[in-house]
């Protein structure tokens, strides 16, 4: 068991709790960069991942790719997430590849509740940004 699954092991307790006792499922996935994918009940099309750097814990949420993005709209939907980056609370938007994202980062050494919150703030503002923003997506 790596370090980050140490630190994090009832994860998925603590983030069920945050979030008014949904189910809430941690998977690890093993490679190089230990990772630990949290699945929350009723948003299993957006999980957050959490991993760590040497200093900060990670953790990132997958929203849509590039693809799904209109053509004619690409342009506006960049600006539309620059206007809405300061009114995210924790989060931030970004990219990874072709995938738009929302991530939030801590100290690497953040108790396991403090963890929880911003999985379940970043879960919450995941959603608010797909609804705010679809009218640019196919």
């Amino acid at each position: 068991m790596t370090e980050l699954h140490q630190q994090l092991g009832n994860l998925d307790v603590l983030t069920s709790a945050v979030m008014g006792g949904v189910a809430v499922q941690l998977q690890p996935i093993s490679g190089e960069v230990p990772v630990i994918q949290v699945s929350i009940e009723g948003r299993d099309e957006l999980p957050i991942f959490v991993t760590s750097s040497g200093t900060q814990l990670i953790c990132l949420c997958y929203l849509w790719t590039e693809d799904e993005v209109k053509p004619d709209q690409r342009v506006q939907l960049h600006e539309a997430l620059l206007d809405l980056n300061p009114a995210v609370p924790l989060s931030s938007f970004g990219r990874v590849g072709n995938r738009y994202v929302l991530t939030g980062a801590l100290a690497r050494t953040a108790r396991a509740e403090d963890v929880a919150h911003e999985v379940a703030v970043l879960s919450d503002n995941a959603l608010d940004a797909l609804d705010a923003l679809k009218d640019f997506l196919r």
